[in-house]
């Protein structure tokens, strides 16, 4: 095979841009390939705004993105919940500024124009310039199709897109697995942490299921472990995999024995955690709890990656915003047990942050290799960025093609996906 791409000849076709095993550089730097999958990609199909915990009440509203466009995610008083883009009907002005909160109401800050929990336009100043003719029930905030699935809340401009659990498919037993790690109560989201990176968002898209980088990247996070943690965490030689399961989405398994953290509860509470099994017994916990809560603060063996905007990560959920062809915005969401004990609660924070958070030992050295990435690919377009890692082993997995977790499994899923919607 050719090692170059001709590049005087490549347009923005997407057959041309996607090849077995490699894609062009163009894709991380056309602003024009850009702006185009902000319209066949973001417009097209669900995209994640937001999990149920976050709105948890009447009222409850916060800020969230599809593509680049600002929406406002709200619980109303019949508590169902709405995703509305954040824009008056009148003269294009936002009507919500705070980035969370609770409130009875939204109003334009310009001409007062005032609208419901539900979008709906309730009031205006001075209708009688209006004419008989002006019909409110018209002029509302403008409403995304939206749907829920196990806590998670994706909306969509595509109205005639297939159902929620249709696109996300196979994917959904990864989600429900992925919950179980509210320990018998339900996930919470306890805060987040935002950066933006001079990256195309496909790069970060990527990273999620890529555990060929994890020994080189985070080689200062394994030297930071106690043995048996990083014993857990040196996962390239054992049973994990990584799986296509269809629509773009895909599964990567480091810890097998982790991935339904309500198996084998009898077996050895890791050194690490044996304080906090102590402290919840002495809170009154019987032993099955304890060993239940406890499996599940250090998170799920798998990270799940949802297209095209939200991954399940072990222990949080990322969210990437396009912003610009090369700049990406970042969400790392800590999760935690709503109603659960305050010390796993705790625990599940200082986890967080010794890995995700801003000081911690993962989320610094990933965006630097995803700025290294942004910068590079400005030289040398006509080479190609290879995605071929265990093409010619791949098997046939439950549902998809299946790879060694170390293989570059997930990021053809993801592809071939991104392909399809920018032939449509």
């Amino acid at each position: 095979m050719n090692q170059l791409i001709d590049v005087k000849n490549i347009t923005l076709d997407p057959d041309r841009l996607v090849e077995t095993g490699r894609v062009a550089s163009t894709i991380y730097t056309s602003p024009e390939l850009f702006e185009k999958e902000q319209e066949k990609i973001f417009r097209e199909t669900w995209v994640w705004v937001a999990h149920e915990s976050e709105v948890p009440d009447k009222g409850a509203f916060k800020l969230s993105t599809v593509g680049r466009e600002q929406v406002i995610v709200v619980r109303d008083r019949k508590n169902n919940i709405h995703v509305m883009l954040n824009r008056c009907r009148h003269r294009g002005a936002t009507v919500c500024e705070i980035e969370k909160g609770k409130t009875s109401s939204f109003q334009c800050p310009y001409h007062g124009w005032g609208y419901g929990l539900d979008g709906s336009l309730r009031a205006i100043p001075h209708p009688e310039q209006y004419g008989e003719e002006f019909d409110k029930t018209q002029l509302g905030l403008f409403t995304l199709r939206t749907e829920s699935y196990n806590g998670m809340v994706f909306a969509t401009f595509n109205d005639d897109i297939e159902p929620l659990e249709e696109f996300l498919g196979a994917a959904k037993k990864w989600i429900d697995l992925f919950m179980k790690q509210g320990g018998g109560f339900p996930v919470k989201t306890l805060g987040e942490h935002q950066f933006s990176v001079p990256m195309n968002w496909k790069v970060q898209l990527e990273n999620t299921t890529d555990a060929y980088h994890f020994p080189i990247v985070h080689k200062s996070f394994l030297q930071s472990l106690d043995e048996e943690a990083e014993e857990t965490f040196t996962f390239l030689d054992g049973e994990g995999f990584v799986e296509d399961l269809g629509n773009g989405h895909s599964v990567m398994v480091m810890i097998p024995e982790l991935v339904d953290l309500e198996e084998d509860l009898d077996r050895k509470i890791p050194e690490r955690f044996e304080a906090l099994a102590d402290e919840l017994r002495n809170e009154g916990y019987p032993d099955d709890q304890v060993r239940r809560i406890v499996r599940a603060v250090g998170g799920s063996g798998f990270n799940l990656n949802l297209f095209p905007n939200v991954a399940c990560s072990m222990a949080f959920f990322r969210v990437l915003t396009p912003v610009a062809v090369d700049k990406t915005a970042i969400r790392h969401i800590a999760l935690g047990m709503d109603g659960g004990p305050a010390a796993a609660n705790r625990i599940r924070l200082r986890l967080h942050e010794h890995f995700q958070g801003p000081m911690g030992f993962g989320s610094p050295d990933d965006a630097e290799v995803w700025e290294r990435i942004q910068r590079g690919v400005e030289g040398g377009t006509e080479l190609p960025i290879l995605v071929d890692r265990g093409i010619e082993k791949e098997a046939q997995g439950e549902v998809g093609p299946r790879g060694h977790v170390s293989d570059e499994t997930g990021m053809r899923a993801a592809y071939a996906m991104w392909k399809r919607m920018m032939q449509e």
